[in-house]
């Protein structure tokens, strides 16, 4: 994979996750930036993944970092196709889809910009890779999140239910090659 960065006035970079990153650090991030959505008493699979879930997301799929001064302070995955999953949503089993999630920025970074930054650039790197729809799900009771996306372009396909978490989840997508 290439090297991919991007820079701020504020010394941002954004760049893959490197297997000499720490797999703990990148979830203990998750697990921070998720815990005010937990403390809502929604089970977001990052309010609680062990380090085991975290190698296998960043293993099988494009895992993404922002880090200010060396330190690793957001995160986001762009996921590998797995048409054959039966637990999946069928908007992300399109061929012309691909699905991000594990989006989080450490609370002590959040309303700075940061998550915008990275998911323009996450944006940017799927145009450019010919992709043409971006989607991800997100909680029902997470309004904020919602309007976030809705703001951002992302429109309403459907509701889901995984059956690992304790909310109904609202399936999110966006075109990203629009004339």
């Amino acid at each position: 994979m290439n090297s991919t960065n991007s820079k701020n006035s504020m010394n941002l970079i954004i760049r893959p996750f490197f297997e000499k990153d720490s797999i703990t650090e990148l979830t203990g991030l998750l697990h921070r930036a998720y815990k005010f959505l937990a403390d809502m008493g929604l089970h977001f699979v990052a309010t609680w993944q062990g380090e085991d879930i975290t190698k296998r997301h960043v293993t099988n799929s494009e895992c993404f970092i922002a880090e200010l001064d060396g330190k690793m302070i957001a995160t986001i995955l762009l996921y590998a196709k797995h048409k054959d999953d039966k637990t999946l949503p069928e908007w992300y089993k399109r061929d012309d889809v691909r699905v991000f999630g594990k989006f989080a920025v450490d609370p002590d970074f959040q309303k700075q910009g940061i998550g915008s930054k990275l998911l323009d650039f996450l944006e940017d790197y799927c145009r450019k890779k010919g992709l043409n729809e971006l989607a991800l799900d997100t909680s029902d009771k997470a309004l904020h999140l919602i309007e976030y996306y809705e703001k951002r372009g992302y429109r309403f396909i459907s509701t889901h239910q995984w059956p690992v978490v304790n909310y109904h989840s609202i399936v999110m997508s966006k075109q990203l090659n629009q004339s």
